[in-house]
């Protein structure tokens, strides 16, 4: 009878049935940091293996038009959770200092307040990076909220921002993990605090170093960006980071196995500082970075033996993507000199509006209902998730909640080639662009794109031969590379493209 169920639901799926709600399957949605459109095997990459990542492609559908809302991190995450675009929202639209106030009101809808509403269980591991607490920071000594409580999720276990910020300390639910009351945590990005020592007064102590000149607290021989002191049995330790969260992830799904359950899994992998673990160091033949593509990888891996062991994976849906293109030195010497294209064949950087800054891997597994082995060019983007997921499990999102997002479920099972969305604005994490907008197989740039070239990056937001500061029109049917601007020779198409987007940015 079970096997007769699965060849039915098999069948409903690939002739174009709609799964029923009623199923209720698990989620869980892998957000990688920094991984480009050539990072993984199964995308094209030569210079690092990724064998789990390439079995969950086997085993599923590869997406190559899907794009993170932004291309930088802080905005990409509160669009995936909001269903807004960051650039509609203030605060928070650029990179968020460690000590930000949360950037999502509790109250609004989230992915994980709708799966909640639908009986799940809701989690989020990893890197966090939208703000903590009130206006002015979170109390790092007591309670920190606002938080992820307070907008959908059950259960957190978090760092703020990133490895290259302070506070270097983990956050479960409520409060920083192993925090010692008789060492209090101060943290600042407006002045030095304490006396733990900076990279500008003591260069001897660091292990990587830094190539953007900041002053930075030292902790644990890495330069961080902003200033802390206190907390010092509570700091983390670089190289286990990938393994504490993947524990954390693991421990999640092993206590929710027996409900509905939505993951939202954030790796630090592969961000820099770049420090895998000791058993990852070396495997790679590009430096960290492939070792830390390879310690990612290796966490894919065990998610999916563990849906195995528990017999999830056939009620599971499992996504895998970034937060936006990948960056070679992103402030940190750890690359090694070597030629390495991390979103080729596209033009662009982490940071930059070109299709490198945001058209990245995504990958959906989910057996008896995505076709094994598939691939797909339909439009997508990070902040379709909320409607999307909403639609898998018959959730209505409340009226002037997650506007900008969009159900692209069949697209995503299958059922059709091409998704419901038809647009779709890239930024930068400014409120004012540039802008890339997509329309069909057209491109838009409103001004300096950012980080372009596909070698090594040069600086963000630096114009360059490339890259001048004048709008720029692409047609990515014929021209993925950007390379030929249109803009003077297609008047028309220029013009009909900047008033959508005037349409679209004043909804």
């Amino acid at each position: 009878m079970k096997r007769l169920l699965s060849t039915f639901a098999l069948f409903a799926c690939f002739a174009g049935l709609s799964v029923s709600a009623a199923s209720k399957p698990n989620i869980i949605f892998l957000l990688a940091d920094d991984i480009g459109y050539a990072d993984l095997s199964c995308y094209g990459a030569k210079h690092a293996k990724t064998p789990n990542l390439d079995r969950l492609a086997a085993q599923g559908r590869r997406f190559t038009d899907a794009h993170s809302p932004a291309s930088t991190c802080t905005p990409t995450r509160r669009a995936f959770l909001s269903g807004r675009y960051s650039w509609r929202q203030q605060p928070g639209s650029s990179i968020a200092p460690g000590d930000a106030a949360l950037s999502i009101e509790p109250g609004t809808s989230t992915v994980a307040s709708l799966m909640k509403s639908a009986g799940y269980k809701t989690g989020v591991v990893g890197k966090w990076h939208i703000g903590l607490g009130p206006e002015g920071g979170p109390d790092w000594n007591g309670e920190v909220k606002p938080g992820p409580l307070d907008i959908g999720f059950d259960y957190c276990f978090i760092m703020a921002a990133t490895g290259d910020r302070v506070p270097t300390v983990y956050i479960e639910n409520r409060r920083v993990v192993n925090l010692d009351p008789s060492d209090p945590i101060t943290v600042s990005y407006a002045k030095k605090v304490g006396t733990d020592p900076t990279g500008a007064e003591n260069p001897e102590l660091l292990k990587l170093k830094h190539t953007h000149g900041h002053d930075m607290t030292i902790v644990n021989g890495v330069g961080r960006i902003g200033w802390m002191t206190g907390g010092r049995s509570a700091r983390w330790t670089d190289e286990d980071m990938g393994d504490t969260f993947a524990g954390k992830a693991l421990k999640f799904i092993e206590d929710n196995k027996s409900n509905p359950f939505f993951l939202y899994y954030a790796t630090h992998n592969i961000h820099v500082p770049r420090v895998p673990n000791q058993r990852f160091k070396g495997t790679s033949p590009v430096g960290t970075r492939g070792d830390s593509i390879h310690e990612l990888d290796d966490a894919v891996g065990k998610v999916m033996a563990k849906l195995d062991a528990l017999k999830l994976a056939d009620n599971t849906l499992f996504i895998f993507t970034s937060d936006n293109g990948g960056v070679m030195d992103d402030g940190y010497e750890d690359v090694g000199s070597f030629d390495y294209h991390p979103n080729a064949p596209l033009h662009g950087y982490k940071g930059s509006v070109w299709e490198g800054g945001h058209r990245l891997p995504f990958i959906a597994r989910w057996p008896g209902h995505i076709k094994p082995g598939s691939e797909s060019a339909a439009l997508m983007a990070h902040l379709d998730m909320p409607a999307t997921f909403a639609a898998l499990v018959g959730v209505k999102i409340p009226a002037g909640q997650c506007a900008d997002s969009i159900n692209v479920l069949p697209a995503i099972l299958g059922e059709t080639k091409t998704s419901a969305r038809t647009t779709f604005v890239a930024h930068n994490g400014g409120t004012q662009g540039p802008f890339g907008l997509r329309d069909g197989q057209w491109k838009l740039i409103t001004g300096g794109a950012g980080a372009g070239g596909k070698g090594k990056a040069k600086a963000p937001g630096k114009a360059t031969a490339k890259n001048p500061a004048t709008v720029q029109l692409f047609d990515l049917a014929s021209d993925l590379g950007e390379e030929k601007n249109l803009a003077t020779e297609q008047p028309e198409k220029l013009k009909e493209m900047q008033e959508l987007l005037a349409k679209i940015r004043g909804q």
